[in-house]
Order: structure tokens, then C-alpha cells, then sequence
């Protein structure tokens, strides 16, 4: 039960403070006041309503996400759902003398933010492991991954990575020989940063079986070799990865909520209320734990991310409902790789492709090859009424599955299934109508195109550049766009994301298709309204309306109003899930 103290929340009053103004000449039987009071209360005191907030946020500025709304200043809570939006006189009238109240200093409020596309647990496990995002060079790399070993005991590994070179004077790609002399007998396993290939030393290399005599490449992944000794260089991609990370010994549930906590606490921190999670098999007793033990501070949507969707279908059910803070809502499925690994599946090879490339257009995953197969899977998973959620990044692999959603619906005539492309990231420029007629969510990731404009275009030429992180063109057909990071592969920052979005800069500072852009409104809404309508929740969440969640942020800035090169410097000052501070930047 809240209380009625008043607390400074950064700048912001919050309390419950109760005013109450006698008249002396009421107390003195006079009968003016008297007949003002009844002419007052006749007026005024019907309106007073009969339910009192639990919570209310005054002297706001709130973007409520709703399509020709007017102004509003004020919300107001009771248990977990909005029920008045107003303006602070019509709110006042909720305050009674248990209610919380949250002063917003005239700072901007909107709906509670959703990473459309993250992996939660990893980017937990991630926050304790080692990061290599922003090491400046080889040596700098080489440098902190030899501490790391130093630290481990015998049968640790050296984990995490989420390592690009794209940035440096010399972009050469690692292999195990830079980190062999000082990693020894310690095996060690790192992430690019798209996940879509590690680097491994040689020790991981032996305990893998891995050598100049094979194995050889597994379906839908590559054991890069010398092309003269046939030696693994340490770079593993897609499949081939699994050859070694199916020997780390597995963190255990314990370590696993421990990691959801973590992440829980730093995503409030950045605004989020709701999360649509990518979600291996292992994670959802892990959800399921927290949500019973009352310790979930996001909500999440499960996607889970198994190839094997004929036994998935069935057992995603065993997990519906945990109540509006944890569902599965469907399956997760992988096309192809990712542009910087250059395993993104293209109708034409890649533009810095060589005579030694093995795969010069990317490949097709198992699981989507033939097509055939990922047909019948669509249409089986669609029958179960599940939603379909796909990582597809080349623009061949995203045509191959808007392909199989189309067969999806002309079998069972679903059409408000909402089956989604996570990534969209390159595609035919015919393809961008089909989202729309079919019904079809881009899950799209802003900051992906910060970090790929770097070498895109050295990847795939300007040409097909017309179809990648094209926002505006899917915007502008009609197609439901919704924004998340891929989290632990970017930053989880939603503003990082926007300012992507919005003015089209590179990680090297450069300005990189901005008639690709959205405005910041446009940005802001891929972060709260459609993100609810992507997860068929945009009947109890994604904008501040009466009878909705009560999710809501309070921003350090106006983003509406700021010019736009600082929409990256906003900030949450305050976030309430379900009408519940779980952050506020006082208390961090």
C-alpha cells in the first residue's frame, strides 16, 4: 500500500500531501461562508470522483501515443491501470489520502518504452562477462582478452566478446594466432558482435576436435580455414559455432535469473517497461520463476528460438498464461546470418566477394533450407495459431520468407496473425509493399544501421543500398514498423536507437541514407504504440489511455521538442510498470 510521504524523486515531488483549507467564518457560524461552501459544492464537488488513485503524475507533458488526443497534463492510477487522463485540475480530484503523487517539473511523459527484439538473459550474462565493444585496436584487444584468461581457474572459459574491427585503422579479422600465447590451455569463445561468428583459440580448437584434417563445414556454417595449410584460423560462423559452444559448461538457473535481474534492472534504468524476447528454451522457467516470486520489473513476450517448431508448437501453450507480465506468444526462427559476418542470404553475391569466398551470396540455415520446409513450417505453426517471429537480414532470405507467410495465409486465411521479419535489414525494393498486404511486422533495430553504414556499401554496392533500413519506404507503405536493439549485440539505448532512426549517422560520424529516416514522433512510436500492436497487446498497453497498464516514463528532456542531433542525450529520469516506480535515477 503506498503511503502519503513526499519524496524528491531527481527533481521530481512525489507524495501524497493532503490540503485542506477551513474557513474561519464557517467556524464562526457565518452564514456567507456557509452558503458560498453549499454554492461551491453544488458546482464543483459532483465532480469529484468516486474511485481514488492510488497514484497520480501531475505537471506533466504527456505524449499518450494516441492519434489526435488533445493535450493532457496528468494521469492518474489505481492498482495497475490508468483510469483518468487530464489536465491537472481534473486529476487533483483523484488525490485522496493514500495517494502517491508524482510531480513531473513539467518534463515530458511517455508510454512506457518496449524493446521489440532482445535477448534479455544473455544480455544479463553479458553485463558480468567480457566486453570488447570498444577496444580501439589489435592490441587493445589482444591485450584484455589475455587479462581475462589470467583470471580464470582451470575449466573456465573466457567468454562474451561482441567484437567488431569495423572501426579500426586496420580491420583485419582476428583469428587464434593473436591470442594463443596468451590465453595457453585456457579456451576461450567470443561473439562478433552479430553473434553470427566467434572466435575461438587453439584450445577450445582441440577440445572441439577441430583441426586441418576437418571436420568439415556443418550445413548452414563455416569452420574458416587457411587456404593453403587448411589450419582453422579460429573463426567460426553460424552452425559452425555449435561445434565448440555445446562443450561450455551451461550457466545454471541460478546464474541465469541472477542474469535476468541484472538485465531487468539496467533496461528500467533506460525506460522499459515491456520487453519481446528472443527467448531460448532454458530461459522461460527462468521467466516463470521470477514472475511467481514477484520480481519481474519488465513485461515480457516470449519468442522461443528453436528450429524444431513441430515440437514447439504444442509445448509453447504449456506456458500460457503468467498473468500480463510473462507469455509465450509464439516461435523464433533463423533465415540466415548477418551483412557484417557475410552470411546474410543475397539473390546476388556480395560485392567485395573473391575467388576464394566459399559462399559469395551468404547462406540459407538449416532450418530454411529448402524453402519448401520453411513453407510447411510456417503453415503448420500458423495453424496453431501461433505467431512467427524470423530473423532474416539478405534480401533474398527476407523474399524466401515473406514467401512462406504469404503461403501461410492462402492456406489458412490468417490474416491478422502478425507474423514478423525480425531485422529486415536488406531488401528488395518490390518486397517492401508485401508487408502491408500481407499484414507482415518489420521488427526492425535502428542502431544495426549505426553500426553497419560503416562497410555496407562495400558489401552489397549502392544499389541494393534502395531496400536496406528502409524505414520510411516501409513506413510509408502502410507496414506496421516496431524498434528494439538485439541487445546484447548493440547498446539496449532506446535513444541511441532513435537518434539511428531519425538522423542517419554511422558509428564513424558519417550521415548515411537519411531519406531512409523517421522523424523523432515517427521513432518514438516504433518504441510504445506498434510494438504493442506486434504483440497483439494494443488493447491493454502502448499508449496512456484510461483502462491501459499503467507503464509510463518520465524523460529528462522534451524528445518532442529538443532539436534533433540531441535526441540522444534524453534520458528516463523515472519509470513505473503497472503504476509502480521501478526506477528513478535518485536512487541509483
Amino acid at each position: 500500500m503506498r503511503d502519503n510521504r513526499s519524496e524528491s524523486i531527481g527533481g521530481l515531488e512525489s507524495g501524497g500531501r493532503v490540503y485542506r483549507v477551513v474557513c474561519p467564518w464557517v467556524q464562526a457560524g457565518g452564514r456567507l461562508c456557509a452558503m458560498l461552501l453549499v454554492l461551491f459544492c453544488a458546482h464543483g464537488c459532483s465532480k469529484v470522483p468516486k474511485q481514488r488513485a492510488d497514484l497520480v503524475v501531475i505537471h506533466g507533458k504527456l505524449w499518450t501515443g494516441v492519434d489526435g488526443a488533445p493535450d493532457a497534463g496528468a494521469l492518474a492510477v489505481a492498482g495497475d491501470k490508468i483510469i483518468a487522463v487530464g489536465s491537472d485540475t481534473q486529476i487533483k480530484r483523484y488525490i485522496g489520502p493514500q495517494t502517491q503523487t508524482i510531480d513531473a517539473g513539467g518534463r515530458r511523459v511517455v508510454p512506457g518504452l518496449t524493446d521489440s527484439h532482445i535477448h534479455t538473459i544473455s544480455g544479463g550474462l553479458q553485463l558480468g562477462r567480457l566486453n570488447l565493444r570498444r577496444v580501439p585496436d589489435r592490441q587493445a584487444f589482444v591485450d584484455a582478452i589475455t587479462h581475462a584468461a589470467k583470471a580464470k581457474r582451470p575449466g573456465q572459459w573466457v567468454l562474451g566478446g561482441r567484437w567488431s574491427v569495423d572501426s579500426w585503422s586496420d580491420a583485419s579479422s582476428p583469428t587464434r594466432y593473436w591470442i594463443d600465447a596468451g590465453t595457453g590451455n585456457v579456451p576461450v569463445f567470443l561473439n562478433r558482435m552479430d553473434g553470427h561468428q566467434a572466435l575461438v583459440n587453439s584450445a577450445a580448437l582441440r577440445l572441439a576436435g577441430i583441426d586441418a584434417s576437418g571436420p568439415g563445414d556443418p550445413k548452414g556454417g563455416e569452420i574458416e580455414r587457411d587456404s593453403v595449410t587448411n589450419e582453422p584460423t579460429g573463426i567460426l560462423k553460424e552452425s559452425a559455432m555449435e561445434l565448440v559452444s555445446k562443450l561450455i559448461p551451461p550457466a545454471s538457473e541460478d546464474d541465469l535469473y541472477d542474469a535476468l535481474l541484472r538485465a531487468m534492472k539496467h533496461l528500467n534504468g533506460l525506460g522499459f517497461t515491456a520487453v519481446q524476447d528472443m527467448s531460448a528454451p532454458e530461459h522461460l522457467p527462468v521467466f516463470r520463476r521470477a514472475y511467481e516470486e514477484g520480481t519481474l520489473t519488465v513485461r515480457v513476450l516470449s519468442y522461443v528460438m528453436d528450429d524444431d517448431w513441430d515440437k514447439w508448437g504444442p509445448r509453447a501453450k504449456d506456458y500460457q498464461p503468467s498473468g500480463n507480465m510473462h507469455q509465450v506468444a509464439g516461435l523464433k526462427g533463423f533465415m540466415d546470418g548477418s551483412l557484417g559476418s557475410r552470411t546474410a542470404y543475397m539473390r546476388k553475391p556480395f560485392s567485395d566477394a573473391t575467388e576464394d569466398t566459399r559462399y559469395p551470396r551468404g547462406q540459407l540455415t538449416a532450418f530454411a533450407d529448402p524453402p519448401d520446409k520453411l513453407n510447411r513450417a510456417a503453415i503448420a505453426a500458423d495453424t496453431l495459431g501461433l505467431q512467427l517471429a524470423v530473423h532474416a537480414i539478405g534480401d533474398e532470405a527476407n523474399h524466401l520468407l515473406l514467401n512462406a507467410y504469404e503461403s501461410a495465409v492462402k492456406t489458412n486465411g490468417r490474416r491478422d496473425a502478425r507474423h514478423r521479419v525480425e531485422h529486415a535489414q536488406h531488401l528488395h525494393v518490390e518486397d517492401i509493399p508485401r508487408f502491408a498486404s500481407l499484414g507482415v511486422v518489420a521488427s526492425m533495430q535502428p542502431f544495426h544501421k549505426a553500426d553497419d553504414g560503416r562497410y555496407a556499401q562495400r558489401a552489397i554496392g549502392l544499389d541494393r543500398l534502395k531496400g536496406s533500413y528502409a524505414y520510411r519506404q516501409l513506413v510509408d507503405s502502410g507496414a506496421t514498423v516496431c524498434f528494439g536493439s538485439d541487445w546484447p549485440v548493440v547498446t539496449a539505448d532506446p535513444f541511441a536507437g532513435i537518434d539511428s532512426a531519425v538522423n542517419a549517422q554511422t558509428l564513424a560520424q558519417e550521415v548515411w541514407l537519411p531519406s531512409h529516416s523517421l522523424t523523432v514522433e515517427e521513432a518514438l512510436r516504433a518504441y510504445t504504440v506498434t510494438p504493442a500492436y506486434a504483440g497483439h497487446q494494443e488493447d491493454i498497453r502502448g499508449t496512456l489511455e484510461v483502462g491501459k497498464l499503467a507503464d509510463f516514463v518520465v524523460l529528462s528532456s522534451d524528445i518532442l521538442s529538443v532539436p534533433k542531433t540531441q535526441v540522444k542525450d534524453v534520458r528516463a529520469i523515472l519509470t513505473a510498470v503497472g503504476g509502480q516506480v521501478v526506477y528513478s535515477h535518485k536512487n541509483q
